[in-house]
């Protein structure tokens, strides 16, 4: 499988390269985290104090995003009085993007300086007793793209083969987890398993993804979380379970779906971000 976009150009030289000039149009050093916003919880980035938005066309390396619900912005400013950068929109391996592709905003958040990731995504609920608008930090993770942003030439600023037994730092999940209770919030935990889309799984998939330990499924995230361990970034995240996975319910799954029940519980899912980072 060739990919058009893999090249040394979303490399770490290139990251830096990019971090310079966010550094200068928007005047971010050292965030206290960086969050990445899935698919429909793009609504955190209206609770930023102070932002500064800055188009991901201005940014080298950067791709304009063409999914619906991803805004194609990276905004800085504070949030639970941190100083933190938001991601508005990834580059999906189904749009044609390679991991490394996929992955660089990863390396741009490192190259300017951030402590900490923050991961979040819309996903289709495997486990029978999630519903839609359920919050689940993200546990651990199964990588069934069958590609690795770490692939090719290693870069100065990356470990070659990152120990990725705990690839979620324990640490941040205990502080999501005081931030739920805190505001009195349920919160599901599990792990989520990402596939490469863009169509939803068969039936037959969403039975063998169950019976491999998956709660939760997607086509995101999975590349950025490497690569961050590959940097000794610490990351914590969350699934927002939007709907069943396909199949699991009567109704035929849609795209627009998933958006509806993301911004339906995009409320719950802003206050749990706002008072997790105002712990960190």
């Amino acid at each position: 499988m060739s990919h058009p976009h893999a090249s040394p150009s979303h490399g770490a030289e290139a990251a830096r390269a990019a971090a310079d000039v966010v550094r200068a149009r928007l005047g971010v050093n050292a965030p206290e985290c960086a969050i990445i916003l899935g698919s429909g919880l793009g609504g955190l980035a209206d609770r930023i104090e102070g932002a500064r938005r800055l188009d991901y066309a201005e940014i080298p390396g950067f791709h304009a995003t063409h999914v619906v619900g991803h805004k194609g912005q990276l905004i800085a400013g504070t949030l639970g009085g941190r100083e933190v950068i938001a991601l508005a929109g990834r580059f999906h391996m189904y749009e044609g993007h390679s991991p490394q592709v996929s992955a660089f905003p990863v390396r741009v958040i490192h190259a300017l300086g951030a402590k900490t990731l923050f991961v979040s995504n819309a996903a289709g609920g495997i486990r029978r007793t999630f519903s839609a608008g359920d919050l689940m930090v993200i546990e651990d993770h199964i990588n069934m793209q069958f590609v690795n942003p770490l692939a090719g030439p290693v870069e100065p600023t990356d470990e070659r083969f990152p120990d990725m037994s705990a690839p979620y730092s324990p640490r941040l999940k205990q502080l999501l987890r005081a931030a739920a209770a805190k505001l009195g919030m349920p919160l599901q935990a599990g792990v989520y398993v990402g596939l490469l889309g863009p169509t939803y799984e068969t039936l037959a998939e969403v039975r063998m993804l169950e019976r491999l330990g998956a709660d939760a499924t997607g086509m995101s995230t999975v590349p950025e979380v490497i690569l961050a361990n590959a940097l000794k970034l610490e990351v914590a995240g969350v699934s927002l379970i939007s709907n069943p996975a396909a199949g699991l319910s009567p109704e035929k799954l849609s795209h627009a779906d998933v958006m509806r029940a993301a911004e339906a519980a995009g409320e719950k899912f802003c206050a749990l971000v706002e008072a997790y980072v105002g712990l960190l």
